[in-house]
């Protein structure tokens, strides 16, 4: 079944891109980028993973050669295996894997649950139509390496959709309808 609520294309340049074609246009869903309507930090997650969906995130970052950084509290440490890490204890500290897929673009990863993969964005890096297609682009590659959805929830509203990628479609489409301001 397909995600797809809308969007033609435009000019995108993500590597594995239709030529000339971009997921979304940024006129078409900068509400969705407002840090004041959305929060700074939206959920961005691929539900119904593994221990295996994880380690496959992990060699792709590693893959695409994406600089990162794996904090367990302030210490930084190499990247271990995700089953290493999913199976700490459950009062241990969150560790953090940051991931800059260009470097003004930041996600991190917070590997807390084997059940799903989440990490943040922050809006306010996310502004304009390159940057819209670094996210995309972002999330594509991530969404075709697990072969899931991957959802972008608003700050505090876990659950609620407003972009992500649609596996049959392969690209990032809206599940919402913009909001007016």
């Amino acid at each position: 079944m397909s995600l797809v609520k809308g969007n033609g294309g435009a000019s995108g340049r993500w590597a594995g891109q239709h030529v000339g074609v971009a997921d979304l246009l940024w006129d078409d869903v900068k509400c969705f980028f407002d840090p004041d309507l959305m929060g700074s930090l939206p959920d961005v997650r691929v539900p119904d993973a593994s221990v295996e969906d994880w380690q496959a995130v992990l060699d792709l970052v590693a893959e695409k050669d994406w600089k990162c950084q794996y904090y367990e509290g302030e210490t930084v440490l190499p990247v271990p295996r995700a089953e290493a890490v999913l199976s700490r204890p459950a009062d241990a500290e969150c560790p953090d894997l940051r991931v800059w897929p260009t470097p003004d673009v930041l996600a991190i990863f917070r590997l807390h649950a084997d059940d799903e993969v989440d990490f943040d964005v922050d809006l306010r890096e996310l502004q304009g139509q390159e940057r819209l297609d670094v996210f995309c682009g972002f999330l594509r590659e991530i969404g075709r390496r697990l072969g899931k959805s991957v959802l972008m929830d608003p700050e505090g509203d876990y659950g609620h959709p407003v972009l992500g990628f649609d596996v049959e479609a392969d690209r990032v489409v809206l599940l919402a309808d913009p909001q007016v301001r």
